[in-house]
């Protein structure tokens, strides 16, 4: 059984940064490419960014290329977000997610999923 476990968000003024951290457990988690999601209230999830199992493949949206970084320890079965210049548009419940397949950019692409941290950017 797969298990992940997102912890790091928090309130933040915009302009600050956070990094967010994701723990995996019950299975190989150097095999599988691993992904960044969040859903902001009354809106649809969406992807942020992505990282191949080996990490040297990342994948972004628009909307945080150049200030979001997400990359991978498989030492320690941890992905992370970090995320700088936050705005108050970034803010919602962050989701980091497991792909078993590939290297997925939307959500019906990722398998396993942890319970969310919450974000909140305040202007």
């Amino acid at each position: 059984q797969v298990q992940l476990v997102e912890s790091g968000g928090g309130l933040v003024q915009a302009g600050g940064s956070l990094r967010l951290s994701c723990a995996a457990s019950g299975r190989t988690f150097s095999s599988y490419a691993m992904g960044w999601f969040r859903q902001a209230p009354g809106k649809e999830r969406e992807f942020v960014a992505a990282i191949s199992w080996s990490g040297g493949n990342t994948y972004y949206a628009d909307s945080v290329k150049g200030r979001f970084t997400i990359s991978r320890d498989n030492a320690k079965n941890t992905v992370y977000l970090q995320m700088n210049s936050l705005k108050p548009e970034d803010t919602g419940v962050y989701y980091c997610a497991e792909d078993i397949v590939g290297v997925g950019l939307v959500a019906y692409e990722y398998d396993y999923w942890g319970q969310g941290t919450q974000v909140t950017v305040s202007s």
